[in-house]
């Protein structure tokens, strides 16, 4: 099914290559502050990890990962990061996998993350708000690697798509 499947897997693609590639940097240029929203590409990275857990919380209707603020540092260790993403980016799949026509038409309510307001949203659009927020810091991330390391890894859908038709 081309939809929220298709974007679960991208998403775990891409965030495999990007901490690949971040993994390849020394520690200091990981961490370096480079006027990005979040600092650093490890600030970046943390505060999507952040985001990801409340979303999904969000999603799961329960608090299956720890609250944080916007701006917390979940891990300044990229290994243990990496560990952390990469369990996160399963349940990302699952859960995108196994949205139905019905479910993302259904209705979720949830508290905000910086104020005590309480939003009721259409799931299918938060969802597709949750993807286009991993791939707007993605992006973020993948400048400050190319500042940093000369280069980095191609991410577009339709790269991962070609990859995923090959295997």
């Amino acid at each position: 099914m081309i939809g929220y499947a298709l974007l679960g897997r991208y998403n775990r693609w891409a965030n495999r290559r990007v901490y690949a590639a971040a993994a390849a940097l020394p520690p200091a240029d990981l961490a370096a502050d480079c006027g990005a929203a979040f600092g650093s590409v490890i600030g970046t990275l943390n505060h999507l990890v952040v985001t990801d857990r409340i979303w999904m919380n969000r999603f799961h209707g329960a608090a299956t990962y720890p609250e944080a603020p916007l701006d917390a540092t979940v891990s300044l260790d990229l290994a243990e990061l990496t560990a952390i993403r990469t369990a996160l980016d399963e349940d990302i799949a699952a859960f995108a996998e196994a949205m139905t026509d019905a479910k993302a038409a259904s209705t979720f309510s949830y508290r905000r993350a910086t104020t005590p307001d309480l939003m009721t949203e259409p799931m299918g659009p938060a969802l597709i708000h949750f993807f286009n927020h991993q791939t707007h810091h993605r992006g973020q991330v993948h400048a400050l690697l190319t500042r940093l390391a000369g280069t980095a890894p191609a991410l577009d859908l339709i790269y991962f798509a070609r990859e995923a038709a090959a295997a």
